[in-house]
């Protein structure tokens, strides 16, 4: 016997989705009756953008609420929806009498297999063939109800760390100048002076990386953080001790142009990586918010800290009390939008831990 793990009162049934939904398949746009605005959404493959390449005003294919399963590319990508569509380019549509949150929230616990060997493909038939495990369907509800509620949380936390992301390119555009001005548009009352032309090659000193690169990198789960310049940041952690120690530092990656700031100790991996400090009276921080703000232009698959970024002409304040007070408003932004990533982490594990307790 089978039992829901969260509410151990009702039995569940394993189902091939055969038999339990009417699978169909996308066919091709109509690109005459395509818009970028319309009543019906068109839907193809993409998980980005919801997978909606555009509207039909007049007319749609399936009626709502439905599933789609994503055919080509990433596969078997379960998602509800709950507006009348048109699917395209191979998406599967599958038209249940089961709650559709829950049976798409059951398809995507499913491991799908790429029986192709080309792009990765699901056809009907294959879908057809898997099976999840089913419930009553007001138990399916109380569960969807659970999820949409778990959902919601996500997404309002998402949308308020875009809102703080946000704020903080604003400030970077009021409270950093550009060449051609003298000042920023907002400043603080106590602070005057015309701020200085100069380039990074006078504000920053820099360390070539080989003292500090971790020889290996089969990681470990704690010890001395092992650094990228990427969104990745912490790669893992190692017990060498041949570790950069010496305060906070920018590491930058000479070919990415992509740069972090650092106020622990580490190690890296990359030869590709500089590691920038301030020279005397400079504000480390409020060198990496210029860094963050200035446009660089890229120079194909080269090295650019030496030919691009040292010549690069930016607007300084001379006070260094003026940089760390522009340093603490953009820290205490960015602590902020910390906090609301953690939020979200937190929310999403326990999405996770939750929706494991509830399917089978």
């Amino acid at each position: 016997m089978i039992f829901i793990k969260v509410r151990i009162n009702v039995k569940w049934e394993q189902r091939k989705l055969k038999d339990i939904s009417i699978i169909i398949a996308g066919g091709d746009k109509n690109k005459d009756k395509l818009k970028k605005i319309g009543n019906y959404p068109v839907i193809a493959n993409a998980v980005n953008s919801d997978g909606v390449v555009g509207y039909y005003d007049d007319s749609y294919r399936i009626e709502a609420p439905a599933i789609t399963v994503t055919g080509r590319g990433d596969i078997g990508h379960a998602t509800p929806r709950y507006l009348n569509f048109t699917p395209v380019v191979r998406l599967l549509a599958l038209k249940t009498k089961h709650n559709v949150l829950f049976l798409a929230n059951a398809i995507n616990k499913i491991t799908i297999f790429n029986e192709s060997t080309g792009v990765p493909q699901l056809t009907k038939p294959q879908l057809s063939k898997y099976s999840v495990k089913v419930t009553k369907l007001n138990e399916e509800k109380k569960i969807s109800k659970i999820i949409n509620t778990l959902n919601k949380l996500v997404t309002l936390q998402q949308r308020k760390l875009e809102q703080f992301k946000q704020l903080k390119k604003v400030m970077l555009q009021y409270l950093l100048t550009t060449e051609k001005k003298s000042a920023p548009l907002i400043r603080n009352k106590n602070y005057n002076n015309k701020w200085d032309t100069t380039t990074f090659s006078k504000l920053l000193n820099y360390e070539r990386p080989e003292n500090y690169i971790v020889t290996n990198t089969n990681y470990r789960k704690n010890g001395i953080p092992v650094l990228t310049a990427n969104k990745s940041f912490i790669l893992g952690y190692t017990n060498e001790s041949n570790v950069y120690n010496k305060g906070e530092a920018i590491i930058f990656d000479d070919f990415t142009l992509e740069n972090k700031f650092v106020n622990f100790p580490f190690m890296i991996k990359s030869s590709a990586i500089k590691i920038l400090t301030s020279k005397v009276n400079y504000s480390l921080y409020f060198i990496f918010q210029l860094l963050q703000h200035t446009k660089f232009i890229k120079e194909g698959h080269a090295r650019h800290y030496i030919s691009v970024v040292q010549k690069q002409i930016v607007k300084i304040p001379p006070s260094y009390e003026e940089q760390e007070s522009i340093s603490d408003t953009f820290s205490r932004i960015q602590s902020l939008i910390k906090l609301q990533q953690n939020k979200i982490d937190q929310h999403t594990t326990l999405k996770k831990y939750l929706l494991q307790k509830m399917f089978i």
